[in-house]
């Protein structure tokens, strides 16, 4: 990975709250999603499921669902992403994990699922979000909002629950709060 990237990526990117009037091809999304996609899960699940709220329609229907002090930053946010997983991943592992009956790993053990589906998920919206960063867009992720609203609003009647949303977009860096500061290697991490 070259140094301009890696800064693109982590160095300097920031979660952002406030949004420039930008036209955001839809196109990003679909190629953020190919790159994405790509990253490892666990016998290849691939549990994330993804709706993007652009439409003014979509948006007044995630606004209710929002904590107060997310509200103004996702209303004017060019996409928001629900990044969700599917409790059901398991029945695509015929085709993702085609060389054992990983599914009947995962029949009749719902907490298994659960954490599967949800840590998998996890590691895919990440992936996502660094897609996205390494293709020019900001990303401004959240939990900050009502998941059971959410999973009514935006994914009933299906088996894919919302895990966190991520604002879109261009961001505006000239109102951006300083860095926070992160814990160092030794804070974090042993060596055995």
């Amino acid at each position: 990975m070259t140094a301009p990237l890696m800064d693109l990526m982590f160095l300097k990117g920031r979660t952002h709250s406030a949004w420039l009037d930008k036209p955001m091809e839809e196109a990003l999304l679909r190629k953020a999603y190919e790159l994405a996609k790509m990253g490892p899960t666990s016998a290849n699940c691939c549990p994330m499921r993804i709706v993007f709220v652009k439409s003014v329609e979509a948006k007044a229907k995630l606004k209710p669902c929002l904590s107060e002090g997310n509200v103004d930053k996702t209303m004017a946010a060019p996409v928001t992403a629900i990044i969700g997983y599917d409790l059901e991943f398991y029945n695509q592992l015929s085709k993702l994990f085609p060389h054992t009956d990983a599914r009947s790993w995962f029949v009749g053990k719902p907490s298994l699922i659960q954490d599967t589906a949800f840590r998998n998920g996890s590691l895919q919206g990440a992936y996502f979000m660094l897609a996205a960063r390494a293709l020019g867009l900001d990303c401004g992720p959240m939990s900050g909002f009502d998941n059971a609203a959410v999973d009514r609003a935006f994914f009933a009647g299906t088996p894919f629950r919302s895990n966190f949303l991520c604002n879109l977009g261009y961001g505006d860096s000239s109102r951006l709060f300083p860095r926070a500061p992160r814990l160092t290697f030794d804070e974090v991490c042993k060596i055995l």
